[in-house]
């Protein structure tokens, strides 16, 4: 049986148990994984919803232009039903977003309009001011509002909750959500709490935003807020979904332990998600002494990796900020015993290699003429030559000589190591800010992933 159109497949995303690193942790814990939405996010949900209240309210007529400032799922969401339903879309962001958000939400027919981070809401610059100003201007048009619009709560109440509870047969103790706007977790904990008041409710928000300081004390506190990486979670106010009585505890993670638990869930689980997912995973490891066994937590994993290739999921953009500890050449040299290269000159004989190699216990040497690299000697290429020919050590170095070791950078990542270290190729060369020349081996490699 097929299905009418694309938004019919939104809803009834799989709950998937995580299993290697929740070991750590006395209980079960399962994410529910939403990138199995169309627009590869939880945001489809509450999209159309608040189109289809939209439409029923009378404020979205045939042909109009739907307004919002999304940082690119909820926009994905609406660009989704936009192009079934027939309306076009403007979309304001903030520039910390990734541009491969942009570039989705475009493909799909929206105008994106970028607005900068680091301003207040109520800035005529901000992405809220912007949509809102928009929306008075742009005939015909609708302004989403998907903070304080309602309709985004009301989707996880008849939704997202319904499936959680039915999903896990009723035996859910503990929401954990990375939450922005309030609708994700509102919606579905009241829903949940309706039907078992003593599930807990954990909300996890980012350093740099102000919710978890309001739900603590009930004070605003812009002291709380300054600019952060963290993406798809945490707030500069308090948008209207919010009620915090359906919520027990606020806990906060940094932009960096998000970040690399979002890429330790890909390598480990094999769930390629989003940023938020990284910090939901984060926060509820953080709170592990408030669980116990036969606990059943369910995590909402938001959105998909694809959406953070060029930050998240890049190692250039992790080291830069601090976030990624990577290992390179230097830091192999630095922790090894010998620092000095040795090497041989083409016109020593191939016996003289051959003394170097047992004395030294190595199997590569390079060959210089003065400073020079001229090319290299393995104990693997002599093997052969000298089974073919005894004869051959007699002979000099230049006579078998191999073609040199790659050169690469002394800031190279050992990561990378495996497209230069080859079966052909046994190790590399690189030059320190001295000048100076180090190899490194396949042996070098293994005993750096040894320690």
């Amino acid at each position: 049986m097929w299905l009418n159109n694309i938004l019919e497949t939104i809803g009834n995303t799989p709950l998937i148990k995580l299993n290697k690193i929740t070991k750590v942790l006395p209980c079960t814990v399962l994410a529910k994984v939403e990138y199995f939405n169309p627009g590869n996010s939880i945001k489809d949900r509450m999209a159309l919803k608040m189109i289809e209240v939209a439409e029923q309210e009378g404020k979205l007529k045939p042909g109009g232009t739907i307004i919002e400032g999304t940082s690119g799922n909820t926009g994905m969401g609406l660009a989704i039903a936009a192009c079934i339903k027939g309306y076009k879309c403007i979309f304001t962001t903030t520039d910390k977003q990734s541009k491969e958000k942009a570039d989705i939400l475009k493909a799909l027919g929206a105008e994106v309009i970028v607005c900068p981070t680091n301003v207040e809401p109520e800035d005529p610059r901000s992405y809220y001011s912007v949509s809102k100003r928009l929306a008075t201007e742009v005939p015909n048009s609708w302004y989403v509002n998907q903070y304080d619009n309602l309709a985004n709560r009301l989707a996880h109440y008849e939704q997202t909750g319904p499936e959680i509870w039915e999903q896990t047969e009723g035996k859910i103790t503990h929401l954990v959500v990375a939450t922005g706007t309030g609708g994700t977790i509102v919606g579905t904990a009241k829903y949940l709490k309706e039907k078992n008041p003593d599930i807990q409710v954990w909300a996890i928000d980012s350093y740099g935003s102000l919710l978890k300081k309001y739900f603590d004390t009930g004070e605003l506190d812009q002291k709380e807020v300054y600019p952060y990486i963290s993406e798809g979670f945490g707030e500069d106010f308090v948008p209207a979904n919010y009620d915090m009585s359906v919520i027990d505890r606020f806990e906060k993670v940094t932009d960096k332990d998000g970040a690399i638990m979002a890429r330790r869930i890909a390598k480990e689980e094999g769930l390629f998600c989003g940023y938020s997912a990284g910090s939901c995973l984060q926060g509820l490891l953080q709170l592990k002494g408030l669980l116990k066994e036969g606990d059943v937590v369910v995590c909402i994993f938001h959105d998909h990796g694809s959406r953070y290739v060029a930050k998240v999921y890049n190692d250039q953009w992790m080291m830069e900020r601090g976030f990624l500890e990577v290992k390179t050449i230097k830091d192999l040299v630095n922790g090894r015993a010998s620092q000095q290269l040795i090497s041989i000159s083409p016109k020593q004989t191939v016996a003289e290699a051959i003394t170097i190699m047992k004395k030294n216990d190595i199997e590569n040497i390079p060959v210089m003429d003065g400073d020079k690299i001229t090319g290299a000697i393995s104990e693997s290429g002599l093997f052969n030559k000298i089974i073919n020919n005894p004869s051959i050590k007699k002979q000099t170095v230049e006579s078998v000589i191999e073609k040199p070791y790659p050169e690469v950078a002394f800031d190279t990542p050992v990561e990378r190591l495996s497209s230069f270290i080859t079966k052909e190729n046994g190790a590399v060369l690189s030059k320190d800010d001295s000048g100076y020349f180090h190899i490194i081996t396949k042996y070098d490699i293994l005993q750096n992933l040894t320690k």
